[in-house]
């Protein structure tokens, strides 16, 4: 599955915006620059790999993050 930047539902109901890729400069690991649509819209970062990751929850398979839609300013 490919991310794109734009915007996500996380499992547990909240949105965040998918900023960027980036690596990190010891591991070259991919990570994802993201921020929440609520409260300090803080930026954080997680691996790729748990971005993708598929939660379950009492009983229910359910992505980690949701893709919604790309963000207006996105030009990938």
């Amino acid at each position: 599955m490919k991310l794109h930047k734009g915007i996500y539902r996380h499992f547990k109901g909240k949105l965040y915006e998918v900023i960027d890729f980036v690596t990190h400069s010891e591991t070259e690991e991919e990570l994802v620059l993201y921020r929440p649509l609520y409260g300090n819209f803080d930026l954080w970062v997680r691996p790729k790999a748990m971005f993708h990751e598929v939660v379950e929850i009492n009983g229910e398979k359910l992505p980690r993050f949701e893709f919604i839609k790309r963000s207006n300013d996105s030009n990938e």
